[in-house]
């Protein structure tokens, strides 16, 4: 499955309607961006029950800013609408390919109660 442009209009919809999203912020002018640009796009065509999304971070500075990314390349990961990874700088292919099988092999209902661990619900002041 082809790399899918995200904007500011269909970002929540996206990490909303795909199980599994990959994100990747980036800029035309960022060496680095250009240099893992084929890695990222290589993995979308050999994992098509993935989604891929790209944020050029040059149009979309709210998303970006929003998404609290202050380095690019920046690769995210949502899975269950959890954000489930961030970190900056290029992953080599073979990295790459650790963190795919990695987040395919997520225990949800552990990391759903760890959520719920660090950030519990606010019981009413009585």
């Amino acid at each position: 499955m082809p790399t899918i442009e995200l904007t500011a209009e269909n970002f929540d919809a996206s990490v909303q309607d795909n199980e599994i999203l990959f994100v990747d912020f980036w800029a035309s002018w960022c060496g680095p961006c250009r240099a893992f640009a084929p890695t990222y796009e290589a993995a979308s065509e050999a994992n098509p029950d993935l989604t891929f999304g790209s944020v050029n971070t040059e149009e979309q500075h709210q998303l970006s800013s929003a998404a609290q990314v202050t380095s690019i390349p920046t690769l995210m990961v949502f899975r269950d609408q959890i954000l489930v990874f961030s970190q900056p700088g290029a992953l080599p292919p073979a990295a790459l390919d650790q963190l795919i099988t990695a987040v395919r092999d997520l225990d949800m209902d552990d990391v759903r109660r760890q959520v719920a661990e660090q950030h519990p619900t606010q019981q009413p002041a009585d």
